[in-house]
């Protein structure tokens, strides 16, 4: 036996979100005026949701039974011409007596779906990076003016929420925390470490078009992520089949906690993908960057060198690219992508390209308990032809340009626990020699 009042407090709850407070004639004479649910019930007897015992009671001071209350949902249930609000207060009511509905014989199975119009998923998961450099000067990535390595171990907290709007928009967002494992500090003057939405965005879908509007994260798709990897202030529209065209235009700016003065720029792009086969794609993309003073005075990563200021000499940065993706079997695949920029620049610092190999979705196998992925490939990226590639294992790398070998894997313990392992070994180019780098990732995640 329950009280009426359970389900009045989830009806009331969503009235309340309503902001509404309503003055129709309570229709139900053992419901005191004074019932802190009394705006939700009249409301419902009003629209005729709920018709109570047919005598004009509802007898809510009175326990009823679960089954009863599930006879009249299912009632409310079979109505068509109920207001959003109404519908909602039905399916809430609908959870709370779904074993009751079902052995009515009333199919409530997927109105879990219609329910919780919010989805919480996310994951918690300790970090490590290892980036070491022979450059003994203040390189700007990180590195001491000894040239030693930097270190970084933090746990991180991390929320993606889905907000159903209606059957054609959702609404997405990231919500970060960083805990530094090394001070133990929760806060620190870099809002790196602290909790934060770093993306937010609406997304609708209509047919074969998507539109995204917001901060949102968008990489590359020709290239796995080589070009960009990051966010983008403004909109992205998709659209297509077999061919693919996504047309972007806002603002891109660096992680806040590596940012640069003046390297926040003006973003357009455009990425054409070409379903050629099931093992075939193809791909050409576009960007344009501008930035008013960051590539001409050389601002942090838009320097020619790191003992300079010196940069290309244009508020205006074009890149062209091309890519394919080729499929072997359904465990098998090779990406390989060329990309080039404008300027002034030497060619070894306006080029980037990237060969991959990768079994079974390299760091993003199937999330079955015992499966496993892993990655080869070799890049190169010159500073010039890079935005913010999406590899972690060159987080701090892509201020300036590295060439060499990558190599990954991915292996799943357990039901939603993975950990992931990336290393990169090669050269930092500059102007007076390619010295050696290397960078090593860790990763143990735990999703929800």
């Amino acid at each position: 036996m329950k009280k009426f009042l359970t389900a009045a407090a989830a009806a009331a709850a969503i009235m309340t979100a309503n902001a509404v407070s309503y003055a129709a004639a309570n229709p139900f004479e053992d419901v005191p005026a004074d019932h802190w649910a009394y705006d939700a019930v009249a409301q419902l007897a009003a629209d005729g949701v709920i018709e109570g015992y047919g005598d004009g009671t509802y007898r809510g001071d009175q326990e009823i039974t679960r089954y009863e209350m599930a006879q009249m949902v299912a009632r409310a249930m079979a109505r068509t011409n109920v207001s959003g609000a109404d519908r909602a207060m039905i399916d809430r009511l609908a959870s709370e007596f779904a074993d009751e509905l079902n052995s009515l014989g009333v199919r409530v199975a997927a109105l879990e779906k219609k329910v919780d119009n919010v989805k919480w998923k996310g994951w918690i998961g300790y970090e490590y990076w290892r980036d070491s450099h022979a450059q003994p000067t203040n390189d700007n990535i990180g590195n001491t003016s000894d040239g030693s390595a930097y270190k970084w171990q933090k746990v991180q907290f991390q929320l993606n929420p889905v907000v159903t709007i209606n059957e054609h928009w959702i609404g997405r967002a990231r919500l970060k925390y960083y805990s530094d494992m090394n001070t133990a500090k929760n806060n620190t003057a870099s809002d790196a470490n602290e909790f934060r939405i770093d993306r937010v965005w609406v997304e609708g879908k209509y047919g074969n078009t998507k539109i995204q509007l917001g901060k949102i994260p968008y990489e590359t798709r020709l290239d796995r992520g080589l070009v960009f990897g990051n966010r983008i202030s403004g909109g992205i529209l998709t659209f297509g089949n077999q061919l693919q065209a996504t047309i972007g235009a806002g603002r891109q700016a660096r992680d806040p906690n590596r940012n640069r003065a003046n390297t926040v720029d003006n973003m357009q792009f455009l990425e054409l993908t070409y379903h050629a086969s099931d093992k075939l794609d193809l791909g050409a993309a576009y960007y344009h960057l501008k930035n008013d003073s960051a590539y001409k005075t050389g601002n942090g990563r838009f320097r020619k060198s790191w003992d300079t200021t010196d940069a290309f000499g244009s508020d205006d940065r074009n890149i062209w690219e091309v890519g394919m993706t080729y499929t072997f079997s359904p465990q098998w695949l090779m990406n390989v992508a060329y990309a080039k920029s404008n300027g002034d620049w030497e060619t070894k610092y306006k080029q980037a390209y990237t060969i991959e190999l990768a079994y079974n979705g390299g760091i993003y196998p199937d999330m079955k308990p015992g499966n496993f992925g892993a990655f080869l490939a070799y890049r190169y990226l010159g500073r010039g032809a890079v935005i913010g590639p999406t590899y972690n294992e060159v987080y701090y790398n892509y201020n300036g340009s590295q060439k060499g070998w990558n190599i990954g894997g991915a292996y799943v313990f357990a039901k939603n626990v993975m950990g992931t392992v990336q290393y990169w070994r090669g050269k930092d180019i500059e102007a007076a020699g390619d010295t050696d780098m290397s960078t090593l990732y860790t990763t143990l995640q735990f999703f929800f």
